[in-house]
C-alpha cells in the first residue's frame, strides 16, 4: 500500500491525461510514425478513465491522515529518493482543494504540486489557481482525445485516411466504450457540468483569480462539454446508436433550452446534429462501395424495434421545452420515413411510414422553419462545423424534393393569406389573425441558410439547373462533363420550386423571394445563373400590353422601378438654402417600398459581388445605366439606411477597375461629398451635411460607414490623379480631408446608439488610411511644390494621399494622438477579457492602427532623405521618437509598452500581436531608444511582467507553423502562419538587440541583469528563486522538445527557419563577452544544451536545405566556444564528452533500448581503409561535412527576346541590396515595379499587342532573380556551415588538450578528415565560393598532422614499426599528398591566395619527413661502408616516395609553383618559394633544379633582385611603410641559396649574373646609423630596428656568397673573383662593418660572415682570374685588398685578446633572461670569426710561398701575450703592448688564442659530456632542473608551469640536443683554431728564428727591404707584402726582439699546454676519424725553441 501511496509530481489528474492526449493528437491528427504502437499502450493504460468518464478518485480517511502527517513525517515522491516534508499551507490548501473538487486528498496535493512547478508557465496565478487551470486541463484533455478517438473511425460520412491498423484499433477500442453505455455518461456529464455552477463553487473558495484566469478557466470548462457533445455528434455521423442510446439522446433533448436571443447554445447544438445524424440515410444516394455494409448496419432497416420505439417517442403528443425543436426532430423522422417507404426495405415498415404526412402537419404547426433559423442557424458555432451545414442542407433540400405536395400547399395558403390581407388594407380592417407564415419562414431560412458559405461548398448550386449548356470554362458545376445528360431528379424539383416561386408572385412573399435569391445567389457560379433567372424573367414579358414588364422580379421591372423613383424625388430637390431641409417632403417612399428596394439592392450586391460579367453586363446597359441612377438617388431625400445600401451596391460595381475609373468620375461630378464650394454658399451640402445633422441626430452611421465601404473599394483599383480638374485643385485630396477630419477625428466623441458603430466607423475609414498608406511609395516630386492654373489663378497642387497620410504620422498630429490612444484604448478592453459589443471591429480598427505605424515605419527613411534633398520647408519627426511623448491619458510615456502589450493577447489577437512585434523589430534598430525602452518595460513591475509573459506566450506558441502566403486558404493555416512569423520578428528583434551595447531589451527579455553589470547574473530554471520565465527559457524548451527523442529536436524539421535564428540567439548569447559567462554556465549545468543537440547532428531537411545549414552553422559555432571555455577552465570531463561525441567512430551505447536500426551500419561502411567495418560509425564531423553540398546549381543564363541582356542585367544590380543575414540579394519587388512601368511606357499598337509576351518575359526575369537570390543565399549558407565547421575542427585540435585525443587516433582523426574534405572539393561541380574555406582547413589540418607526427617521433614511438611512419601509415599519407597536389592544380589559374593555403598544408607536410636533429655525440662515425650499405630509415623513405609522387604531377606542377614564386601576391610568393626550396632540397635528381634554370624561372627571379632595391632601400626609413618587400627578399634569398647549394645551381647563379646584380643594388651601402632610431623603437618589439631590418638584408645576401663560394670552389676562381668585386664595390661599407665599434651579437654575425667571405676572396691570386684589368685598377684593387687584411688581422687583436670576456659579461647583463642562450651563441660566433680570421691568415702564408723563408709575415716577432703569465686576466691597459709595431699584431696574440683555445676546448668538452649524460638519462632528472631546462623555450613568466608533464620532458629534451649540438660545434671551431694557430705560430718562428737576418741599430738608415724584395719568385706580391708587413715595421726587427721572442715563446709554449694540445688531439682529432697535424706541429716549434742561438 506504501508504495501506491507515493505522490506523483506530474499529478495523476493532469500529468498522465495530457501525455494521453498527445500520442492521440500525435497518431490520428499528425499521423507521427511509429504512433500506433505507442497509443495502444497509453489506450490500455487510460482504459479505466475512458470507461468512468470524468469521475474523480474518492477521497479516503487514509489518505486524509497521510497527507496530514505530510508536514511532520513527509511524504514520498515518485521518482525521487526518500520523503519530502511538505509547508503546511500546503497541505491546507490540498484539502480545500480535494473539497472543492471532491477528489482524494492525494490527487488534490499532486495537483499543487504540479501547480507548483508549472508556476512559470502561468505569471501572476499562484499554485492552487494553477492546480484549477490543471484540473480542468486534465479533463479537457480526456475529452478531446475521446472525441479524437471517435473521429478516427470509420463510417458513413467522412473520413481521415488513416492506417488501417490504426482504424481497426480506435474502432474496437471505442465500441467496447460505447458498449459500456458512453452515450448516457455524456448526457449525464453536459446536463451536470456547467460554467455558471463551477464558477459558483470556486468563487467560495477564492479559486478564480484575475480575469484571464477566469477566461480560461471557463474556456475549459465550455470546451469540456463541447467536447463531449461533439464526441457524441461524431459516432452519430459514421456510426448509429443503439435503441436505447438515440432514446436517452431524445430524452436529453426534451429538456434542452434556449438561450436569451432564441438559439441553442453550441453544445445542445451539436447533440441535435447528432440525432438528426442518427435520423439521416442519405448515403444511400451517393452510391459509395461500401454502401451495402452500412446498410447493414442500420438499425433503421433492421430492427423493427428501433423504429417502433423511436416513432413512438415522436409522436407522442407531450410539448417539449423547445417546440421548435421537436418540431426540426418530427420533420426529420417524417423525411426518413419517406426515404425508407420508397426502399425495398420499407415494406416491413409501411404501419410507420404512413404516418410522414401527418408528422410533417405537425412539424409545420410547430414554426419548424422558423425555429431553423433562429435556433439552429442563430447558433455562433453553426456555420464553423462543415457537416451541420450539409446535414441541415439535406434537411431543407429533402423536404422540397421529397414532399412536393406539402410545399404546394405551403405556396396556396401563402396565396389565399395574401389576398386576405389585400382585403383588409383596402377595407382597412384588422388583420385576420390566422395567417401562417410557412412559405416566408422557409424562404427567409432559405436565404439565411445559403448566404453564409464558410467552407465555399456553393451548396445552392442545387437549386439551379443548367439550363444551357455547360461548355463554359468558368462554370464548373458539378455535372462538367455530362453537359446534356439529365441533372437528377431531385435539380430538377428544386429549380422548378425556385423559378415557380417567382411567378405570380403576391406581393406579402415578394421580399422572402427576394432573400431567398440573395442567398442562392452566394456564390461565383450561383450568381451567373440567378442574373440569368432575371435576364430570362423580364424578357419574356417584354412584349406586355402594359409596356411595363410583367414579372417583378425581374432586372427590367426593377431598374425601371429605380428610375421612376429617381424621377419622382428629383423634382422635389430642395435648395440647399432653403431652411426646411431636414424635413423631407412628403412624397417619399412608404416602409414597405423601402424594405422592397433594400433587398433587391441587396440581392444585385451579392450577384455582381461573385459575377464580373454580371458586373460589366449591368453597368454597360444604355437604358438602364444603374450607377447614373443610383448616384443620382443619393442626392434626392432618401432615408440614410437606403443611401447607404445604394453605397455598398457602388462598391460592388467599384470591384471592375474599368467601372471604378468612371465612377470616381460619377461621384465627383455628382458632388456626394462637396468638394467644390459654389460662390456665395453659406453651407456644405452632401453627405457631410448628412453626417454632421441627420445621423449625428440619429446616433446611426450607416450613410458614412457605407461611403468609406466605397471608397476603400475604389482606392484598391486606383487613385484618380486629375479628379475634379477645371473646377478645383485636381487629386483625391477633399477625400482625405473629409475622412479625416470629419469621421475619423470626431469619431470617439459622436453619441453611438448601437455601442458597436463606434469602433465599425472606426474600422472602415482606417481601413482606407491602411490601403492608401500602403500603396503609397515616396517619390523625389512629392517633395516640389508644383503650382496648377485653376480659372486664371496659380494654386499650389495637392500631394499623394499617401504623402498626406504619411506627414500626420510624422508629426505629433491629432490624427497620431488618435490613433495612439485607440492602440491604449484597444488594450485597455483586451485586458477585460469580456466579450463587448463591436469587440471584433475594434480589434481589426486597433490592427488598421498598428499596420499604418509600422508602415510609417518602414518608409520613414525614405521619407525623411528625400525630404532633406529636396530642402522643402516641411518638418517632420521621426515617428520612433513621437512615439516616446507622453500619453494624454496616462501622463506617462507608454506608447510603445502599450504597443508591446498586443503580445499578451496573442492567442486571442495573433494578427495584432504580429504586427506589435514587427513595430517592436522596427523600433530596436535604434540604439538610443533601446535604453529608454528597457527603462520604460522595467518601470512597472506589474506591466514589466506582464510584458515578459506576452514575450513569452508567443514564442512558447505551439501552434505556430512556417508555411507561405499561399497557403492562407485555410483561416487556420493562415493563423498559424501568422503566429510563425510573429516569433521570427522576436528573434529577430532579439538578435538585432543583442548587438548593441547593454542595457538592451534583448538582455531584459532574456532574463538577464539590466540594472547590474550583465556579467552577474545568475541565471536559474524558471520558477527556481522567483527567476520568471524568460525568452531564453521559452526558446530552450522550443529547442529541446524532442532532443531525447532519436528524431533530434523537433523544431528544426517542424519551423527551420525559426530553430535557425533561436540558434543564433544561443551563439550571440555565449559569443558576447557580457553574456557568455552566465549563458553558457546555464546551458552546461541545467539544460546539458550542447550535448543533447550535438549528437543529432546532421541536421538533414531535404525540403529547407539553406536553413539546415545555418542551424547547424550557430550550433558548431557555439560547441566551439564552448570547447575553448571548457579547455580553458580545465573542466575535462565535459570537454571529454564532447570531444568523443563528435571524433569517435564508435557507435554510442545510447540507446541502449535497442531501436540502434539499420543506419549506423549501412554509414559506417564508408569507412576508409578499414575491413572490420561493422563495428565503426562514422565520425560524427565527418558526417556533418556530408551533410553540406558542395556542389550548386547555378540558374542558366537569361534567354531574352525583347528586353537587352546587358540593361536588364544592370537594372538587376541596381536593385540589389544587403539584407538583414548580410547577403546581396536583389529586391524583387522593386525590379518587378521597374520592369512593369517599362512596359507600361511603351506606346503604339505593336506594343499593346505584344504585352502578353512582354508580361511573360518579365514573369521569367523575376522567376530568374528569385533563383539567383536563392543560390546566393544556398552559397551563403553553405560558406557560414563550412566556415563553422571549420572553426569547431580547429577548435577541437588547437584549444583542447592534447592528450584528450590520444595521437594515434589524432592523426587518424586528421586523415578522415583531409581525405573527405579533399573527395568533397576535388568533385567535378563543387562551388569555387567553398575552395578558400576548404583551403583554410586543409592548411590547419596539415599543420596538425605534421605536428602530432613529429611531437609522437620525439617521444620516440612508431618509428621502427614496418607500417611506415608513426601512426599514420605511408599509404594514407601519400593519399594526402596526391590530393594536396590535385588540389594545387585544380586551382588553376586564378585562386592566387587560394593556394598561399595550400603551400603552406605542403610545407608542413613535407616537414613531416624531415629528419629531427640528433645530438652530436662526437662518437666515432662507421665506416663509410656501412653508411653505404645501412638499411635507409623511415625518413628518406617517405621522402624519396614524396619526392617520386610530386615528380609524377611532372612539368604542371613545376609550372604552377614556378609562376607563384615569380609573381602575384606577396604571400604566396613566399609560401611558394619556400615550396620550392623544400622540394629542391630533397630532389637528389636536380629535376626542378634544372627546370628552374632551363625554363628562364631563375634568370626571372635574380633580374628581380634589382627591381627590390627601392623598396629595400625606403626599408631603412625610420618609419618604414610595409615590411612585405623584406620578407619577400629573405624568402628569395633563401631560395636562391638553396639553388647555389649544388654546384650545378652555383655554377648557374653566376651565369644568370647574380653577383652582378647584387653588386648595383645600392641598399648595402646605408648602413643605418644605430644610435640615432632608438628613439623610435616598436614599443611592441614586432617591427624591428633600422639596424636589424639592415641586417636582415645583408646577411643571407653574405649567406648567399658563402655557399657559392663554396659550392664552385672546382672552378672556385670565377665565383672568388666575382664576389670580391663585389666587396670591393661596397668596400667603404664592408671596411666600417669591419671597425665595428659596437661588438653585439648582430655585429658578430655580421663578422663572421664578413670574415669568412674575405678569408675565401682577398687573396692576391684572385685578381688574375678577373680576366685583363689595367694596371691602375689592379693597384687600386691591390689597396683595397691590404686595407681588408689589416682591419682582420685587427679584429682578431680585439676578439682574440680585449674585448672577449668584457662582451661576454655585457650580453649576460644586457638579457638576463635568455643570458645562457645568448652567451652561447656570441662564443660560437666569436670563435667563428676567430677560425675564419686564422684561416685567412693561413691561407696568405700558404699562398705568398711554399717554404717559410720566403713566406711573408704578418704577426710581429714579439711574444708577449695582452694578458698576464699565470693566465689570470689583468686589465684591459695591461693588454696593449708597449712595443714602436704596436699596429701590427705580435706573435703572442697567436699564442694568446692557442692558450685560450685550448682552455676552451676543454670546458666545452667537460659540459658536453654532462649534457650528453643528461639526455641519456632524461627520466631520471629532477624536476627543477627539467624546468630550467624549458626556461629557454618557453616564453612568458610561469609559463613553464602551465604546460604538462609530457610536453615538459620533451621541451627538455629538445634543450638538450641544442646545447649537445652547439658545444660540438664549438669544439670543432677550437680544434681548428687550435690548428691554424701552430700552424701560423711554427711559420713564423721558422722565419724569425731561422732566416730572418735582425738589423742591428747602427744599420738603421739603410733601407732594410732590399735583401728581400730580389729573393721573391714572383713579383705581384710586393704591394701586399709592403703593406703585410714587412715593410717599415718589421725591418727593424732587432737581434734583442728575436731573443725575447725565442725567451717568451718558450716560456708560454711550455710543457703543460703542448700537453694539453696532444690531449686535445687525442680527445677529439681521432675520435673523428680525421687525422690533424697537432701533434707534428708541436714538435716542430718545440723544435725550433730549443735550438741553441745561432
Amino acid at each position: 500500500m506504501a508504495a501506491q501511496m507515493a505522490v506523483n509530481s506530474g499529478a495523476s489528474l493532469w500529468g498522465p491525461l495530457k501525455e494521453l492526449w498527445e500520442t492521440v493528437d500525435g497518431a490520428v491528427l499528425r499521423r507521427q510514425p511509429e504512433s500506433v504502437h505507442l497509443l495502444d499502450l497509453q489506450l490500455k493504460k487510460h482504459k479505466p478513465h475512458f470507461l468512468s468518464l470524468f469521475k474523480n478518485p474518492p477521497k479516503s480517511a487514509e489518505q486524509r491522515e497521510k497527507v496530514r502527517k505530510a508536514s511532520t513525517e513527509g511524504i514520498a515522491i515518485q521518482g525521487q529518493q526518500g520523503s519530502r516534508l511538505l509547508p503546511e499551507q500546503l497541505l491546507t490548501e490540498a484539502f480545500i482543494l480535494s473539497d472543492l473538487f471532491d477528489i482524494g486528498e492525494l490527487a488534490a496535493l499532486e495537483l499543487l504540486l504540479a501547480g507548483e512547478q508549472q508556476q512559470p508557465y502561468f505569471p501572476g496565478l499562484t499554485r492552487g489557481l494553477v492546480a484549477v487551470l490543471l484540473y480542468w486541463d486534465g479533463k479537457l484533455c480526456m475529452a478531446n482525445s475521446l472525441r479524437t478517438l471517435i473521429q478516427s473511425r470509420q463510417g458513413k460520412t467522412f473520413t481521415l485516411d488513416l492506417s488501417g491498423e490504426l482504424v481497426a484499433l480506435t474502432t474496437r477500442f471505442t465500441d467496447e466504450l460505447m458498449s459500456q453505455g458512453l452515450t448516457k455518461r455524456i448526457l449525464t456529464l453536459v446536463s451536470e457540468i456547467s460554467v455558471t455552477r463551477e464558477f459558483e463553487r470556486l468563487q467560495k473558495e477564492r479559486g478564480l483569480g484575475n480575469e484571464k484566469h477566469r477566461k480560461e478557466v471557463a474556456d475549459l470548462i465550455k470546451e469540456c462539454r463541447q467536447a463531449l457533445a461533439d464526441s457524441l455528434f461524431s459516432w452519430t455521423c459514421q456510426s448509429p446508436l443503439s435503441k436505447d442510446d438515440t432514446l436517452a439522446l431524445i430524452g436529453h433533448l426534451e429538456t434542452v433550452t434556449a438561450q436569451a436571443d432564441g438559439s441553442l447554445d453550441s453544445v445542445s447544438l451539436a447533440l441535435v446534429m447528432a440525432l438528426l445524424y442518427c435520423l439521416d440515410v442519405s448515403f444511400i444516394e451517393q452510391g459509395t462501395e461500401d454502401r451495402d455494409d452500412l446498410l447493414q448496419a442500420l438499425p433503421l432497416l433492421t430492427e423493427r424495434q428501433y423504429v417502433s420505439a423511436v416513432h413512438s417517442r415522436l409522436m407522442d403528443s407531450q410539448p417539449w421545452k423547445l417546440p421548435g425543436l421537436q418540431a426540426v426532430c418530427r420533420l426529420a423522422w417524417a423525411l426518413l420515413l419517406r426515404v425508407l417507404s420508397q426502399l425495398p426495405q420499407g415494406s416491413a415498415l409501411v404501419e410507420f411510414t404512413e404516418a410522414d404526412e401527418a408528422l410533417a402537419d405537425q412539424a409545420l404547426l410547430g414554426d419548424v422553419f422558423l425555429f431553423m433559423k433562429e435556433g439552429i442557424l442563430g447558433c455562433e458555432s453553426f456555420s464553423q462545423e462543415e457537416f451541420y451545414i450539409r446535414r441541415v442542407h439535406s434537411l431543407i433540400t429533402d423536404f422540397l424534393a421529397l414532399m412536393p405536395m406539402k410545399v404546394k400547399q405551403l405556396r396556396n395558403r401563402a396565396d389565399e393569406d395574401a389576398r386576405l390581407v389585400h382585403m383588409s388594407l383596402q377595407m382597412d380592417s384588422e388583420l385576420p389573425s390566422s395567417l401562417r407564415k410557412d412559405l416566408d419562414h422557409l424562404m427567409i431560412l432559405i436565404g439565411e441558410f445559403y448566404s453564409k458559405d464558410p467552407f465555399g461548398l456553393e451548396l445552392g448550386l442545387e437549386f439551379w439547373c443548367p439550363t444551357e449548356s455547360l461548355q463554359h470554362s468558368s462554370l464548373q458545376g458539378s455535372y462538367l462533363g455530362m453537359a446534356l445528360q439529365r441533372p437528377p431528379h431531385k435539380q430538377v424539383v428544386l429549380s422548378k420550386f425556385v423559378r415557380q416561386m417567382g411567378d405570380l408572385l403576391p406581393s406579402t412573399l415578394y421580399i422572402s423571394y427576394l432573400r431567398m435569391l440573395k442567398g442562392l445567389a452566394n456564390g461565383p457560379q450561383c450568381a451567373h445563373y440567378c442574373f440569368s433567372l432575371l435576364k430570362t424573367n423580364g424578357a419574356a414579358h417584354s412584349d406586355n400590353i402594359q409596356g411595363v414588364s410583367g414579372s417583378p422580379v425581374s432586372w427590367e421591372h426593377f431598374f425601371h422601378s429605380l428610375m421612376l423613383y429617381h424621377e419622382n424625388l428629383r423634382r422635389d430637390l430642395p435648395n440647399p438654402d432653403s431652411a426646411h431641409y431636414r424635413h423631407p417632403p412628403l412624397r417619399g417612399i412608404t416602409q414597405r417600398e423601402m424594405e422592397g428596394l433594400t433587398s433587391f439592392l441587396q440581392l444585385l450586391t451579392t450577384i455582381i459581388t461573385w459575377s464580373e460579367n454580371a458586373r460589366l453586363a449591368l453597368c454597360e446597359h444604355p437604358q438602364w445605366t444603374p450607377a447614373v441612377v443610383m448616384l443620382g438617388l443619393l442626392q434626392c431625400s432618401v432615408p440614410p439606411v437606403l443611401k447607404a445600401e445604394l453605397l455598398h451596391c457602388l462598391a460592388a460595381f467599384g470591384k471592375s477597375p474599368e467601372i471604378a475609373a468612371s465612377l470616381w468620375q460619377s461621384l465627383e461630378y455628382t458632388q456626394i461629398l462637396q468638394t467644390v464650394r459654389a460662390p456665395g454658399q453659406r453651407q456644405a451640402a452632401g453627405i457631410e451635411v448628412e453626417l454632421n445633422e441627420i445621423e449625428s441626430s440619429c446616433e446611426e452611421y450607416p450613410l458614412t460607414r457605407s461611403f468609406c465601404h466605397l471608397i476603400s473599394t475604389l482606392v484598391e483599383g486606383s487613385l484618380p490623379v486629375n479628379l475634379g480638374a477645371g473646377l478645383r485643385v485636381p487629386g483625391f485630396q477633399p477625400y482625405l480631408n473629409f475622412l479625416r477630419d470629419s469621421v475619423f477625428l470626431p469619431f470617439p466623441t459622436r453619441a453611438y446608439r448601437r455601442p458597436a458603430e463606434k469602433w465599425e466607423v472606426a474600422d472602415s475609414v482606417l481601413e482606407v488610411f491602411h490601403k492608401l498608406l500602403r500603396d503609397y511609395e515616396p517619390q523625389p516630386s512629392d517633395f516640389v511644390q508644383e503650382i496648377v492654373e485653376l480659372q486664371g489663378e496659380q494654386v499650389p497642387a495637392h500631394k499623394p494621399p499617401g504623402h498626406s497620410i504619411m506627414f500626420h504620422l510624422l508629426n505629433d498630429s491629432p490624427m497620431l494622438a488618435l490613433c495612439l490612444s485607440l492602440l491604449e484604448e484597444g488594450v485597455r478592453q483586451l485586458d477585460t477579457y469580456a466579450p463587448f459589443p463591436g469587440k471584433k471591429h475594434l480589434q481589426s480598427a486597433v490592427l488598421h492602427c498598428l499596420c499604418l505605424l509600422d508602415l510609417a515605419l518602414q518608409k520613414e527613411a525614405v521619407f525623411m532623405d528625400l525630404l532633406r534633398e529636396s530642402q522643402a520647408s516641411l518638418l517632420v519627426s521621426p515617428l520612433e521618437q513621437l512615439l516616446q511623448g507622453v500619453s494624454p491619458q496616462t501622463r506617462r510615456a507608454d506608447h510603445i509598452v502599450n504597443i508591446a502589450r498586443y503580445l499578451y493577447h496573442s492567442s486571442s489577437n495573433p494578427e495584432a500581436a504580429f504586427q506589435s512585434a514587427k513595430i517592436l523589430r522596427r523600433i530596436a534598430n535604434y540604439p538610443n531608444i533601446q535604453i529608454r525602452l528597457v527603462g520604460d518595460f522595467t518601470h512597472d513591475q506589474a506591466v514589466s511582467d506582464k510584458l515578459m509573459a506576452g514575450f513569452v506566450e508567443c514564442l512558447d506558441n505551439e501552434d505556430a507553423e512556417e508555411g507561405t502566403e499561399k497557403d492562407d486558404v485555410d483561416s487556420q493555416k493562415k493563423v498559424a502562419r501568422i503566429r510563425h512569423e510573429t516569433q521570427i520578428h522576436i528573434l529577430n528583434l532579439l538578435i538585432t538587440s543583442l548587438e548593441l551595447k547593454a542595457p538592451n531589451l534583448a538582455l531584459y527579455l532574456l532574463g538577464y541583469e539590466v540594472k547590474k553589470p550583465v556579467s552577474s547574473t545568475n541565471l536559474q530554471d524558471p520558477g527556481v528563486l522567483g527567476c520568471p520565465r524568460s525568452c531564453l527559457h521559452a526558446i530552450l524548451s522550443r529547442l529541446q522538445r524532442g532532443t531525447e527523442k532519436r528524431s533530434g529536436p523537433a523544431l528544426t524539421q517542424q519551423a527551420p527557419h525559426l530553430a535557425e535564428l533561436c540558434y543564433q540567439v544561443i551563439y550571440q548569447l555565449c559569443a558576447c563577452p557580457d553574456t557568455s559567462g552566465p549563458t553558457m554556465r546555464y546551458l552546461r549545468t541545467s539544460q546539458d544544451f550542447l550535448f543533447s543537440h550535438l549528437q543529432h547532428l546532421p541536421f538533414i531537411l531535404p525540403s529547407n536545405q539553406i536553413a539546415a545549414l545555418s542551424q547547424m552553422s550557430w550550433l558548431m559555432k557555439t560547441a566551439a566556444i564552448e570547447l575553448r571555455v571548457t579547455s580553458l577552465n580545465r573542466q575535462r570531463s565535459h570537454t571529454q564528452r564532447l570531444v568523443s561525441l563528435l571524433l569517435d567512430d564508435q557507435p554510442h551505447a545510447q540507446h541502449a533500448d535497442g531501436e540502434s536500426g539499420m543506419e549506423d551500419e549501412t554509414r559506417s561502411v564508408s569507412g576508409f581503409l578499414h575491413f572490420d567495418t561493422v563495428s565503426k560509425v562514422r565520425r560524427k564531423l565527418l558526417s556533418v561535412l556530408d551533410a553540406i553540398e558542395f556542389s550548386q546549381d547555378m540558374p542558366e543564363l537569361l534567354q531574352l527576346d525583347f528586353f537587352e541582356r546587358t540593361q536588364i542585367e544592370q537594372v538587376i544590380s541596381n536593385c540589389e541590396h544587403v539584407n538583414e543575414q548580410g547577403h546581396t540579394v536583389c529586391n524583387v519587388k522593386l525590379l518587378h515595379r521597374v520592369l512593369v512601368a517599362e512596359v507600361n511606357a511603351l506606346q503604339g499598337m505593336a506594343a499593346i499587342g505584344q504585352r502578353p509576351l512582354l508580361m511573360e518575359e518579365v514573369n521569367s526575369i523575376l522567376q530568374q532573380v528569385v533563383e539567383r537570390n536563392r543560390v546566393r543565399r544556398s552559397l551563403s549558407a553553405k560558406r557560414h556551415a563550412l566556415q563553422s565547421w571549420r572553426s569547431l575542427v580547429e577548435t577541437l585540435l588547437t584549444a583542447c588538450p592534447a592528450d584528450l585525443i590520444p595521437a594515434d587516433e589524432r592523426q587518424l582523426i586528421i586523415r578522415d578528415l583531409l581525405l573527405d574534405l579533399h573527395d568533397k572539393v576535388l568533385s567535378e561541380d563543387a562551388a569555387g565560393e567553398l575552395m578558400p574555406i576548404v583551403a583554410g582547413a586543409v592548411f590547419t589540418l596539415t599543420a596538425h598532422l605534421s605536428q602530432s607526427v613529429l611531437s609522437e617521433q620525439q617521444q620516440g614511438v612508431g618509428l621502427e614499426a614496418s607500417s611506415g611512419f608513426a601512426s599514420i601509415a605511408n599509404s594514407a599519407l601519400h593519399l594526402i599528398l596526391r590530393k594536396l597536389l590535385d588540389f594545387i592544380l585544380s586551382t588553376g589559374g586564378g585562386y592566387q591566395r587560394l593556394r598561399a593555403h595550400l603551400y603552406g598544408s605542403l610545407l608542413y607536410y613535407l616537414q613531416i619527413a624531415q629528419k629531427p636533429e640528433e645530438p652530436d655525440t662526437l662518437q666515432t662515425g662507421k665506416a663509410m661502408w656501412e653508411r653505404l650499405t645501412a638499411p635507409e630509415d623511415g625518413f628518406s623513405k617517405l621522402q624519396r616516395e614524396n619526392l617520386a609522387i610530386i615528380e609524377s604531377y611532372g612539368k604542371a606542377l613545376m609550372e604552377v609553383v614556378c609562376r607563384d614564386a615569380c609573381d602575384g601576391h606577396e604571400i604566396s610568393r613566399m609560401l611558394a618559394m619556400a615550396v620550392l626550396d623544400r622540394i629542391l632540397s630533397i630532389d637528389r635528381q636536380n629535376q626542378w633544379l634544372l627546370y628552374i634554370c632551363n625554363s628562364g624561372y631563375l634568370r626571372s627571379l635574380v633580374e628581380s633582385l634589382r627591381q627590390d632595391d627601392v623598396a629595400l632601400q625606403s626599408l631603412l626609413t625610420p618609419q618604414p611603410p610595409l615590411l612585405k618587400p623584406l620578407y619577400i627578399f629573405e624568402s628569395k634569398m633563401a631560395l636562391l641559396t638553396r639553388v647555389a647549394k649544388t654546384g650545378q645551381g652555383a655554377v648557374e647563379l653566376l651565369r644568370c649574373g647574380l653577383v652582378a646584380q647584387l653588386m648595383e643594388c645600392q641598399v648595402f651601402d646605408m648602413v643605418p646609423d644605430s644610435d640615432a632610431h632608438r628613439v623610435m623603437r616598436d614599443p611592441s618589439g614586432f617591427i624591428p630596428s633600422p639596424m636589424d631590418r639592415y641586417r636582415q638584408i645583408l646577411l643571407p645576401t653574405l649567406r648567399l656568397f658563402q655557399v657559392i663560394l663554396t659550392s664552385t670552389s672546382i672552378n672556385h676562381q670565377q665565383g672568388a673573383a666575382q664576389v670580391l668585386q663585389w666587396l670591393i664595390v661596397h668596400a667603404d661599407t664592408i671596411q666600417s662593418l669591419l671597425r665595428c665599434q659596437e661588438l653585439s651579437m648582430g655585429a658578430l654575425q655580421e663578422l663572421s660572415l664578413l670574415t669568412g667571405i674575405i678569408s675565401k676572396t682577398a687573396l692576391p691570386g684572385a685578381l688574375e682570374m678577373g680576366g685583363e684589368v689595367n694596371s691602375a685598377a689592379l693597384m687600386e684593387f691591390q689597396g683595397h685588398i691590404n686595407r681588408f687584411q689589416r682591419l682582420c688581422l685587427s679584429l682578431l687583436g680585439r676578439l682574440a685578446g680585449s674585448e672577449r670576456d668584457r662582451l661576454l659579461k655585457q650580453a649576460e647583463i644586457s638579457a638576463p633572461g635568455d643570458s645562457a642562450e645568448r652567451r652561447e651563441e656570441m662564443e660560437v660566433a666569436m670563435q667563428q670569426v676567430c677560425a675564419n680570421i686564422m684561416e685567412y691568415c693561413q691561407a696568405l702564408l700558404l699562398q705568398s710561398s711554399a717554404q717559410a723563408q720566403f713566406s711573408i709575415c704578418l704577426f710581429s716577432p714579439s711574444g708577449s701575450e695582452p694578458a698576464g703569465r699565470d693566465g689570470a686576466r689583468t686589465d684591459l691597459s695591461s693588454t696593449v703592448p708597449s712595443m714602436a709595431y704596436s699596429r701590427v699584431p705580435s706573435l703572442g696574440l697567436v699564442l694568446y688564442l692557442l692558450k685560450n683555445s685550448a682552455a676552451d676546448f676543454f670546458r666545452f668538452h667537460q659540459s658536453h659530456r654532462q649534457s650528453l649524460g643528461k639526455l641519456q638519462s632524461l627520466d631520471q632528472l629532477p624536476p627543477e632542473e627539467l624546468k630550467e631546462l624549458c626556461q629557454g623555450l618557453v616564453s612568458g613568466p610561469g609559463a613553464v608551469e602551465k604546460i604538462s608533464s609530457v610536453q615538459r620532458s620533451l621541451l627538455a629534451k629538445r634543450r638538450l640536443v641544442q646545447l649537445i649540438n652547439n658545444r660540438a660545434k664549438l669544439l670543432a671551431l677550437c680544434s681548428y683554431v687550435i690548428e691554424t694557430c701552430l700552424f701560423v705560430l711554427w711559420r713564423h718562428l721558422e722565419y724569425y728564428l731561422l732566416h730572418c737576418i735582425p738589423t742591428d741599430p747602427k744599420d738603421s738608415l739603410l733601407p732594410g727591404s732590399t735583401l728581400y724584395r730580389s729573393r721573391l719568385a714572383d713579383d705581384s706580391f710586393s704591394g701586399l707584402q709592403s703593406s703585410g708587413g714587412r715593410g717599415l715595421s718589421l725591418s727593424r726587427v732587432s737581434q734583442q726582439d728575436l731573443d725575447l721572442l725565442k725567451s717568451d715563446m718558450a716560456a708560454g709554449f711550455g710543457e703543460a699546454l703542448q700537453r694539453k694540445l696532444l690531449e686535445v688531439e687525442g680527445l677529439y682529432s681521432q675520435v673523428r676519424s680525421r687525422y690533424t697535424f697537432i701533434q707534428a706541429l708541436v714538435r716542430r716549434i718545440r723544435g725550433l725553441l730549443r735550438q741553441p742561438k745561432s
